[in-house]
Formats: structure tokens, sequence, C-alpha cells
């Protein structure tokens, strides 16, 4: 499990669209989320230049639902880059309403150059600086 301290907070604004036939937030939007936090997380986390040079693109996700959202929570993605394994990195994302777990998602992104859109292999300079410890 992500420790509070240890992970990237991202909120979640819950939009009337989001809400599926059963009243509750539909199980497709969870994906949209993990994939707007860990991108966001890259974005805060990585040096300016290296946002400018590299793209993400999400390769695999495993989401183990727990709980319903509903339109009135307060939600917050926190995520934990977990490694790197050439141009691959894994993420944990774990999606909460105050600490109740509603879904945690293993994820697994593939990092391209932004110009060439070929796989890239991040500098260690750069790994460091968002891999969780």
């Amino acid at each position: 499990m992500i420790m509070a301290s240890d992970a990237f907070h991202y909120p979640i604004g819950i939009l009337p669209d989001d809400i599926d036939h059963m009243g509750h937030v539909n199980n497709s939007v969870y994906l949209k989320w993990v994939q707007d936090a860990v991108v966001k997380f890259w974005e805060t986390v990585a040096p300016a230049d290296a946002v400018t040079r590299h793209l993400w693109v999400a390769l695999q996700h495993q989401i183990t639902y727990r709980r319903p959202a509903f339109i009135d929570d307060l939600v917050v993605a926190d995520v934990v880059a977990n490694g790197t394994a050439g141009a691959r990195a894994m993420f944990t994302t774990v999606i909460k309403r105050g600490e109740e777990v509603l879904a945690e998602v293993q994820s697994t992104w593939c990092c391209l150059d932004s110009v060439t859109r070929r796989p890239a292999r991040l500098a260690r300079d750069i790994v460091v600086q968002f891999i969780a410890d």
C-alpha cells in the first residue's frame, strides 16, 4: 500500500457524465483518472526539459475495484512510481475517498521520445527524481 507521505496526490473532480446507469462512477472513468494522474505526476516531478523530450503511453493497467464513487465524493489519486526497466516504468495508483480505498491500479507505461515517438530509456538522473525509495 502506498504511504500517504510518499505519494503524488492528484485531486479528481467527478463530472455528471462520469456517472453510469447505476448511479455511481462508471468503471471506465477510473482508467481516465489513472492516466491523467500518472501524466500529471510526471509533469510535476520531472525536469521541464525531460517533460518536453518525453511522452508516456500506457501499456497495461490492472485495476482492482473496491468501492463505488459518487457524484459528490471528494476523490484523490495517489501515485507512486515503483521502478523502471528500459523504456518502461511501473506505477501504483490508489484512488481514495478520504482514507477509504476505492480502487488500486498497477500500471506499466512506455516512455517515448517526443520527436521520433520511439521507446526511450530515461537517464538515471531523471529516474531518481520520481522513483520512490
